[in-house]
């Protein structure tokens, strides 16, 4: 692209495929940051970008498709940019999610990105997980100590069918 409209007509095609391309907000970020107004100077870390996201348009997905009968484990990760998320079903990912923190949450603690993640991924998918049983994958250990606490363990047999 060699300029603003032209950059944003692709992250516009490509942002449509989001969900089969994983970390797509965290390769896409130096892309976005130049349709910022006065930004558009196109650089090395620009043109890297760009060319992963070409790469991974044109590599054939690798995704499953949902078997409703079957359970399904959503596994999320924060840094200090962002979240991922992937919904698994049998080894195999179903789809994938990523998103930019915004300003309010980078300055928020490890704690609470990662519970964001996870909220966020679970109502992105909340169609796949409505009605069936699912795990949450997390590697923040403060969240997993959560579900040891008593009023927590009275939830835990919950099913929402």
């Amino acid at each position: 692209p060699c300029n603003v409209k032209q950059l944003r007509g692709f992250l516009g095609l490509t942002g449509f495929y989001r969900k089969f391309v994983k970390h797509y907000s965290s390769i896409a970020a130096p892309l976005t940051t130049l349709l910022k107004h006065d930004a558009f100077q196109w650089t090395e870390q620009a043109q890297a970008a760009f060319e992963a996201l070409k790469q991974a348009m044109s590599t054939a997905p690798v995704l499953g498709l949902p078997n409703f009968a079957e359970s399904f484990i959503v596994e999320t990760d924060a840094s200090g940019s962002g979240m991922g998320a992937v919904l698994i079903q049998g080894n195999h990912p179903i789809c994938y999610y990523s998103k930019e923190f915004c300003s309010r949450l980078l300055q928020a603690s490890t704690y609470v990105r990662e519970l964001c993640a996870i909220t966020s991924a679970v109502k992105k998918w909340r169609t796949y997980l409505l009605g069936t049983t699912f795990v949450i994958h997390t590697d923040q250990r403060s969240l997993r100590e959560l579900m040891t606490q008593n009023k927590w363990l009275q939830m835990r047999d919950f099913n929402s069918y």
